[in-house]
């Protein structure tokens, strides 16, 4: 879990970002103006801050080049109804980590938080092979066995499964697997994931009605149970 601050002047931006940030099981903190803002930068220390530019009191361009200027390497994704390309120069030279245009997409605009974030966390070894009883899984060939005998799996299964088993016992939201596995270009719905996840049970549980393996967390999205 990241703790994400955001600031903004608008309180309907502020309450939808809260909320589906929060539903990616972030800590959220808010701000309405440039200076609350960046006293909560300075006492909480947050991972990343979604900045507006157009703050009252001081604006997000001002607040981005303090951090800077104290030598914060705080992620800052900024936020502005500006469209013009020297507005996002401007902000990029400031010290911004990425920019987005309002009116944005909220789905787009929390996958470039995710892919932020993941610059500050260590990388994760991939999953190369996984066996589940008499199942064999060969992520690298795209392989799938059992009992020795092949049957078929579709590239999104193999990819979803090795999102979730190279995470044994977390919860990995729909976003993150829509992120991860089909990415920012096709934006399937999530209920893609739900019938992705129904064949993969089909294929390696016992009784895929009552799984023991691929485990649902209503609300949030779904976990590998290594046992």
């Amino acid at each position: 879990m990241s703790r994400i601050l955001i600031v903004d002047d608008e309180p309907a931006i502020l309450r939808g970002l809260a909320d589906n940030l929060k539903r990616e099981l972030h800590e959220v903190l808010t701000a309405s103006d440039g200076e609350t803002g960046y006293r909560l930068i300075k006492e909480k220390k947050p991972d990343l801050v979604i900045l507006d530019l157009m703050l009252p009191k001081l604006s997000g361009y001002e607040v981005c080049r303090q951090m800077r200027a104290e030598g914060m390497k705080t992620l800052v994704l900024m936020l502005t109804a500006r469209g013009e390309e020297t507005d996002r120069v401007v902000g990029l030279d400031m010290g911004a980590d990425d920019y987005v245009t309002k009116p944005f997409s909220v789905r787009e605009l929390l996958a470039r938080v995710r892919a932020l974030l993941r610059r500050t966390q260590p990388a994760k070894t991939s999953l190369d092979q996984l066996t589940v009883g008499d199942v064999a899984i060969d992520f690298r060939k795209y392989e799938a066995r059992k009992a020795g005998k092949a049957f078929e799996m579709t590239r999104r299964e193999f990819q979803l499964l090795q999102a979730l088993a190279s995470r044994p016992g977390e919860v990995v939201t729909r976003d993150e697997l829509l992120d991860q596995v089909w990415g920012l270009e096709t934006y399937p719905t999530t209920r893609t994931i739900d019938n992705h996840i129904a064949g993969l049970r089909a294929k390696l549980e016992r009784n895929p009605a009552d799984p023991k393996r691929l485990l649902t967390v209503r609300g949030v999205g779904y976990k590998w149970s290594p046992e």
